[in-house]
């Protein structure tokens, strides 16, 4: 693994950018501020107003992705970049570049994989009460199907291990992949933190790219595929009880009418509340023998994750630490 000569962490700083023209410039300047060894890369995803000169021009390393979306823009960096840490955050200003600092510091003292800078006044962005809403039924649903791991999973600031970045399976292609991330992380049961960040608002002439009902829907989608893919028993076995149910309800009545006059009257619905039962068992086989599939691949992944080399005498670079008292800041809780 390349290593810098004094013995310290290469660390690179991820910026995905859609039109963030009017940002982007700051972000990079505050970034090359709190930490001037580190690469800063811009990855521009087709913006048109003059993003990828923007960020040139304050000295970041300009690269274009040309599939829409923030998912795509993520796995390109991830596959591009080269590092022992990287920091990914948003373009819009929202995320603080001074407290970078602080992630990679959590990272290396926790020696966690990922640490997630979760958004303190998150539910007052830009007084959207449909994203603060979505946030927290997509929190709890997140703790009641993976478990509680994470607070805030649609943290766009985090701080990575090489070994976290090179092992993770990027597949979605929107803004669904922070949730991508967090899954992968309790998956693999890997160490991770969160620290508690200020979220600041968007400054006049910077838009949100969310929409409420459109990316809600394609996370909630992102919610099933990810329980399916590692969580097939469960997923199947609830669709399975469903069709249980549907089959014992069409069922009953027929069952109290044979038992009471010896007859079946009504043959259709008894052979379809049978093929509702059939169709239950099937689902629940198919959870069974997924569930040793998908135990079987994060084996894999976790075989993987372990062959990966990790900065075992990294240190920060030389630099007097920040007070604790910054604004911005929080205490790290182990997840």
């Amino acid at each position: 693994m390349a290593q810098s000569r004094r013995g310290n962490p290469e660390i690179a700083v991820l910026l995905p950018c859609y039109n963030e023209a009017a940002t982007i410039g700051s972000v990079v300047r505050g970034f090359r501020a709190t930490l001037p060894e580190a690469a800063i890369h811009v990855y521009d995803n087709n913006s048109t107003d003059g993003t990828a000169l923007q960020a040139m021009l304050a000295g970041a390393h300009v690269v274009r992705e040309r599939r829409q979306g923030k998912g795509h823009v993520v796995r390109r960096m991830f596959a591009d970049i080269e590092a022992d840490i990287y920091i990914i955050a948003d373009g819009d200003g929202t995320y603080a570049p001074g407290d970078a600092e602080e992630l990679v510091r959590t990272l290396l003292t926790e020696r966690a994989d990922m640490v997630v800078g979760t958004r303190r006044g998150v539910h007052a962005d830009a007084g959207r009460q449909g994203h603060a809403l979505g946030n927290r039924l997509f929190n709890l649903l997140y703790r009641t199907i993976f478990g509680p791991d994470f607070t805030d999973i649609f943290s766009g600031y985090r701080a990575f291990s090489r070994r976290f970045v090179k092992s993770f399976p990027a597949v979605s292609g929107g803004f669904e992949i922070e949730t991508e991330m967090s899954v992968h992380a309790s998956r693999l049961k890997l160490p991770v933190s969160e620290l508690e960040l200020d979220y600041g608002r968007r400054p006049e002439g910077s838009h949100s790219k969310l929409s409420t009902f459109r990316d809600g829907g394609k996370i909630l989608w992102m919610f099933a595929m990810l329980m399916k893919e590692t969580r097939p028993f469960a997923f199947f076995s609830a669709i399975s009880t469903a069709f249980m149910l549907a089959s014992l309800g069409f069922m009953t009545p027929v069952l109290a009418e044979y038992f009471a006059t010896g007859l079946v009257s009504r043959m259709p619905t008894w052979v379809l509340s049978m093929a509702l039962m059939m169709i239950s068992f099937m689902l629940f086989t198919a959870g069974v023998i997924l569930d040793s599939v998908a135990r079987a691949r994060a084996e894999q992944l976790r075989i993987h994750y372990m062959s990966l080399e990790t900065p075992s005498a990294a240190k920060l670079p030389d630099r007097e630490p920040a007070p604790t008292s910054r604004p911005g800041r929080g205490k790290a809780d182990a997840a």
